[in-house]
């Protein structure tokens, strides 16, 4: 929950003053912020200046998930940021709602209002719920904001005691977090999972939000699991009720979308490093799904514990990253280090799977110098600590 109350962080915002204020601090660089706020302590009260320099700072940071144009019209709260949905996994999960034909979605622990914008401009009508006087606030000021408060009905209550039969659907985004930081246990999260689970159970459709680090044995028998990525960054894990489609493993990858369905496949075999070597995507391996890219690729894994997929020709999917391989050295820095020097490699990229060393350390000791770039692999091939080193293949 947040500590800070909405008659001093939001309320005074709202009023034409503290807006006309959020308007001139706009933009304000973080080396300016000292002067800009002494001079409108002038002429406006300091606990207002100080309220809107915040605003303006969490706004700027708030634009990379949900881009500069709302992100200057809305309100965030530091939990809000830091906790919200990006607007592109937001926007995608409303298109699979409306596909689903949902007209109504009761949005339980809504924060700040992420997932209950995307619904209503999907044309969705939603309730958010939120226990937590400010952040139901920001919730309710950023609906209005954004011209969505007929479609969004904002309500300061405890989910648990929400009736959502009137909906067709229910959303739940449990919080993940508590004093120390990140919540693992799903039945640790605010409500539990367990909770969340019969909830969607009595709704003809229901999504969840979990932790992509879920165990796949935790996952409802009832439920579709997806696991969803942007660019590239595993962002969440969604459980999928009513779809039709119980016991189905998905990953889901942004901005596509490209969506990988699971098809049971047993583990690929391992095989010896080919020419080129595929880095699947986050949601790929987060969803088990790493057999399905290896049988599409005609490729094999390095070592049965790591998950990387090697092959002898390039393809091109947007399942994975591929790499053309140039060398493979045992593990031994020195060496490194000579042909690194001998190829005159001065841009390093370094990745680790199955290694202990730190990229940065490795950095540090083969010092790399020159006009050219190369990536070094970090890992186990057939249980042997080996560098692959090789560059990204260029798909254009």
């Amino acid at each position: 929950m947040n500590d800070l109350d909405p008659a001093t962080f939001l309320t005074p915002l709202l009023t034409p003053e503290g807006r006309a204020l959020l308007d001139e601090v706009r933009g304000t660089e973080p080396a300016r912020e000292l002067a800009v706020a002494t001079r409108l302590r002038r002429d406006h009260p300091a606990a207002l200046v100080s309220a809107a320099m915040a605003q303006a700072q969490l706004r700027q940071r708030a634009a990379a998930k949900f881009g500069a144009a709302d992100a200057e019209r809305m309100f965030f709260t530091p939990n809000g940021v830091e906790q919200s949905t990006r607007a592109s996994v937001a926007t995608y999960r409303a298109r699979c709602f409306q596909a689903l034909g949902v007209r109504s979605v009761a949005d339980l622990c809504c924060g700040i209002g992420g997932d209950a914008i995307a619904l209503a401009r999907a044309g969705i009508r939603v309730l958010a719920v939120d226990r937590d006087p400010l952040t139901a606030a920001v919730a309710r000021a950023n609906a209005d904001a954004l011209g969505l408060a007929d479609l969004i009905e904002v309500r300061e209550a405890d989910v648990t005691d929400i009736d959502t039969s009137p909906y067709d659907a229910v959303f739940v985004d449990p919080g993940r977090r508590g004093g120390r930081g990140r919540i693992f246990d799903p039945e640790a999260y605010s409500p539990p999972l367990s909770w969340a689970v019969a909830t969607a159970l009595k709704s003809p459709r229901a999504a969840l939000k979990i932790a992509p680090g879920i165990p796949h044995e935790a996952v409802p028998a009832e439920a579709e699991a997806e696991w969803i990525s942007d660019g590239g960054d595993v962002k969440e894990a969604v459980l999928w009720f009513g779809t039709g489609a119980e016991g189905a493993v998905r990953a889901t990858l942004l901005p596509g979308p490209h969506a990988l369905l699971g098809r049971g496949l047993p583990d690929p075999d391992v095989r010896p490093v080919g020419r080129y070597l595929y880095e699947p995507d986050g949601a790929v391996i987060r969803a088990h799904l790493v057999a399905e890219v290896a049988e599409a690729l005609g490729g094999g894994l390095i070592d049965p514990t790591i998950a990387y997929v090697t092959a002898d020709e390039h393809h091109v999917t947007p399942y994975a990253t591929a790499y053309e391989i140039t060398d493979r050295l045992p593990f031994n820095v020195k060496k490194l280090k000579a042909l690194l020097r001998e190829r005159g490699v001065g841009v390093l990229t370094v990745k680790k799977r199955g290694s202990a060393v730190e990229p940065e350390e490795l950095r540090k000791k083969v010092k790399p110098q020159g006009p050219n770039s190369a990536t070094v692999f970090l890992t186990r091939v057939a249980g042997a600590p080996t560098m692959l080193i090789g560059h990204p293949v260029r798909t254009e």
